[in-house]
């Protein structure tokens, strides 16, 4: 409240009166009381304005520390009453938070601040299990694509037009139990790197390999495998019992009634690669026969990563009874491969996509592949 005359106006007219002017004709000029006079007396008598408003400032920190006492000793108290209770889980505070409000009539700032629960914390509502769609989604990818780690789950669905952080991808994919085994490298002994080159462009270099395997019967079959080391893309995947040089010729020009030939095709020294076959289909064709060092597979990195991802993500989820069968689903696994896994090394983009960019930003493929 405010008061009607400040402490300098009260010690003035304590000095008129101490002059001689009466108290009667004081309170007359000013309008207050002569018991008003005499507690003003009482208080303020012989002070200078100095002292008197050293005295407000000391009664005002006298009413503070008395409030913050009072309000410490109501604190105190009422925190024995919710002491005999455990206060670990959010809804426990919660509860206290009630019962503080309830029966102690303290605010809910305060309230919560006693048992150190944010305001926050006490407005929620839970909302469910929001990710249960999404979390389904997460265990039928995982099932359906068992090598495929928490990355290129969520760039599926992100395909798929969920928005999602792949940070929670990351957390409902183990909440799901789900994990890729990682297949421990075989050590190899310390021997000197030699670079490999890098491909320019599409069609500039292209990369061949035999997987082995066997059917359900044990009958054993082979794959010969045709990748472009550029835009990643598996060109052929062809299955049979046997393959020849010749077969492999007929394989690449299957390939060339669709696409150009490369300048060069990078091999190892199987015996279907050294053919005299091979070798005049190739002279004929202009195209190089680039051969690896015998015992270096890493001189062929592109396809050797090809063959471990096709042998890791096919083969070993499959059990085939029939060549025939074989073909059927290697042939839709390397559509699939191409058009629908992401590839980490072209940004986890798909061959495909990759192919379609480079199309239209030729400038930037050395970037994007190295």
């Amino acid at each position: 409240m405010k008061r009607r005359f400040s402490e300098e106006q009260i010690i003035r007219f304590l000095r008129d009166g101490e002059a001689g002017l009466g108290v009667q004709e004081l309170c007359r000029q000013h309008g207050f009381s002569k018991s008003t006079y005499y507690k003003w007396k009482a208080k303020y008598g012989g002070m200078e304005v100095s002292d008197a408003k050293r005295l407000k400032v000391l009664e005002g920190e006298n009413n503070k520390l008395k409030r913050l006492l009072a309000e410490a000793l109501l604190d105190n108290a009422a925190l024995k009453d919710v002491v005999s209770r455990k206060l670990v889980s959010p809804q426990a505070r919660r509860e206290a938070v009630a019962l503080l409000k309830a029966e102690w009539q303290l605010s809910e700032r305060r309230a919560c601040g006693l048992v150190k629960l944010s305001t926050s914390v006490l407005r929620y509502e839970s909302k469910g299990d929001s990710d249960g769609q999404v979390r389904e989604r997460i265990s039928v990818l995982g099932n359906e694509r068992r090598r495929f780690g928490y990355r290129r789950i969520h760039i599926l669905l992100k395909r798929e037009g969920w928005a999602i952080n792949v940070k929670r991808v990351y957390k409902l994919y183990r909440q799901a139990g789900l994990a890729v085994r990682k297949r421990h490298r075989k050590r190899i002994g310390l021997t000197k790197s030699v670079p490999l080159q890098l491909p320019e462009q599409p069609n500039y270099a292209w990369s061949m390999d035999f997987v082995h395997d066997a059917l359900a019967n044990g009958r054993r079959i082979r794959y010969l495998n045709v990748v472009d080391d550029f835009t990643k893309e598996s060109l052929a995947i062809e299955v049979d019992t046997s393959i020849s040089g010749l077969r492999v010729t007929r394989v690449l020009d299957r390939i060339a009634q669709h696409r150009a030939l490369p300048k060069m095709i990078r091999v190892d020294h199987g015996p279907e690669f050294t053919s005299q076959m091979l070798d005049a289909w190739a002279h004929k064709r202009g195209v190089n026969l680039v051969f690896t060092q015998p015992g270096k597979p890493t001189q062929n990195a592109y396809i050797e990563s090809f063959n471990g991802r096709f042998r890791d993500e096919c083969l070993n989820d499959h059990w085939f009874l029939s060549l025939h069968e074989a073909r059927t689903l290697i042939e839709g696994r390397r559509q699939d491969y191409n058009s629908t896994r992401p590839h980490s090394a072209l940004a986890y983009n798909t061959p495909t996509e990759f192919a379609a960019i480079y199309q239209f930003k030729p400038s930037d493929s050395t970037q994007i592949c190295s």
